[in-house]
């Protein structure tokens, strides 16, 4: 999985050659992140390793998927108040793979309302300048603008 040396590097390594200690860490880490043991004694009993091994490894050995960042990017919509339109631009955004993290709407005035959508685009599968275009064609956006972006 991933080392971490003195200087704070990080060093991707294949699983079959780390130590059987570093990787019943890796065992007992994921028993107490996922709720199946109730202490760090019952997790080192678990996987058959000492509390001490545990202690040295458990803040130098992750799982690779910890380590990748989430992408965030935040938008900003000016949309007409019709029925529906949240809903088909929701849709839109969850099916080029995004991941809806916040949403806030004001009310409508005006005919008119605002939107901020913060979304987890690590699993889009489409370019942002696609989906920025897709959402622009869409009838009832009347604009659309990226607030911010990052982990």
């Amino acid at each position: 999985m991933v080392k971490r040396n003195q200087e704070g590097k990080f060093y991707l390594v294949r699983e079959d050659v780390l130590p059987e200690a570093m990787k019943k860490t890796l065992e007992a880490k994921e028993l107490l992140e996922r709720g199946k043991v109730d202490s760090v004694w019952e997790a080192v009993h678990q996987v058959d390793i000492s509390r001490s091994a545990f202690y040295k490894y458990r803040d130098t050995v992750f799982p690779f998927h910890t380590i990748v960042k989430e992408k965030i990017i935040t938008l900003f919509f000016h949309l007409e108040d019709r029925s529906g339109t949240l809903s088909h631009l929701l849709s839109l955004v969850a099916s080029d793979g995004c991941n809806i993290l916040t949403i806030h709407q004001t009310i409508p005035l005006q005919g008119r309302a605002n939107v901020t959508l913060s979304l987890n685009v690590t699993g889009m599968t489409v370019d942002i300048d696609v989906l920025l275009t897709k959402l622009r064609r869409l009838e009832f956006v009347e604009k659309v603008e990226v607030l911010g972006s990052g982990a």
